[in-house]
């Protein structure tokens, strides 16, 4: 025997694909960097990395260690938890909303779709650039009254 053990795969991955953890995590990244406006390229010069391993950390292919993410947190200008966020069975996210966090369902890295998509990251990263309230809260009430009109068609 040669000392060196080969790593049990990961029960929840198996051999393909990312954990849905890290997956989560990638994305969360993703929407932050965009919403920023930093390209992958000065992403990973900040951090001292390739751009590569930028797009790897996206993608959930390779996992951020806890050192990492605390990093990634501070150029982005986020709490570590920021990465968590909407993750089924986070602890912080059970605490205020009153419950013992436990997942109603299992995972589904896709779910959460909507975020990623480059017309709500366009829009935040807009409305973020608005430095004036008293043009940012209209456009908030507009964007309010416009989603109770959606949900109000949908009923009927």
């Amino acid at each position: 025997m040669t000392g060196r053990r080969r790593a049990a795969p990961d029960q929840q991955t198996g051999s393909a694909g990312a954990h849905p953890v890290d997956a989560h995590v990638g994305r969360r990244l993703r929407e932050r960097r965009t919403v920023l406006g930093i390209s992958q390229q000065a992403l990973g010069e900040a951090l001292g990395i390739s751009f590569q391993q930028v797009q790897k950390y996206e993608r959930g292919a390779n996992r951020l260690s806890a050192g990492r993410l605390w990093r990634v947190a501070r150029v982005l200008d986020v709490d570590v938890d920021y990465f968590f966020h909407g993750l089924p069975g986070n602890p912080a996210e059970a605490r205020r909303h009153g419950g013992l966090g436990q997942p109603e369902a299992p995972f589904n890295a896709a779910d959460s779709g909507d975020l990623a998509r480059r017309e709500t990251l366009e829009l935040a990263r807009a409305f973020f650039a608005i430095d004036d309230a008293s043009l940012s809260d209209p456009l908030l009430a507009i964007a309010r009254r416009l989603a109770e009109r959606a949900a109000e068609s949908v009923e009927s």
